[in-house]
């Protein structure tokens, strides 16, 4: 069985990725590698973020990891919150981030947007990146108890329950992290 580094501390995320790799990998979070550091997300870009969490997690810790950053795109918006979507208020409290984006959003018709993730994964030296994309609207108010994040208010094209109304394994099926960790389990078992 692989180890892997899944640079996160989000729980969320952790399970939504656990899930999807199954018993395969066994993978590892920041806590229990005993990193307890806050990396540093500085880049403006999806990638760039990704890759400085990969890279510090190699630097400290000697160990493959993948790291993700996604975020939330709102056309409407000019692509806001983007890279800011966790703390888009100024807070990490998502309440605070969805009632900004709704207000920003106001009476406006055009309510495209898409969720995206970026991977970087290091491993044996070398850097590599998936992505994946999730195309959808947002609706004015927030439906479901499920999910994290923005998925209340995010309804996937295709659909007419929003991520946060949908069973996890209905998500994790089409998510964008689905999309990204799909290319990155297809990247790993082609090295076996």
């Amino acid at each position: 069985m692989t180890k892997m580094v899944f640079a996160t501390n989000n729980a969320h995320k952790l399970e939504e990725v656990k899930a999807m790799l199954g018993d395969e990998f066994a993978l590892l979070s920041l806590a229990d590698i005993g990193c307890t550091a806050d990396i540093p997300e500085t880049g403006a870009t999806f990638e760039h973020n990704a890759k400085q969490k990969s890279d510090y997690i190699v630097e400290h810790f000697q160990m493959d990891c993948f790291a993700d950053d996604s975020g939330l795109e709102i056309d409407a918006l000019q692509g806001e919150p983007g890279v800011y979507s966790a703390h888009y208020s100024g807070s990490r409290d998502m309440e605070q981030n969805i009632a900004l984006v709704l207000q920003k959003l106001g009476a406006n018709t055009n309510r495209t947007a898409r969720f995206r993730t970026v991977i970087s994964l290091s491993i044996a030296g070398q850097q590599h990146f998936f992505d994946g994309a999730v195309e959808g609207d947002i609706i004015s108010d927030g439906r479901g108890t499920a999910g994290f994040g923005y998925d209340p208010i995010f309804i996937p094209k295709g659909y007419e329950q929003t991520f946060a109304e949908m069973p996890a394994e209905q998500k994790n099926k089409i998510s964008h992290r689905a999309i990204a960790v799909e290319k990155l389990v297809a990247f790993l078992r082609s090295l076996r």
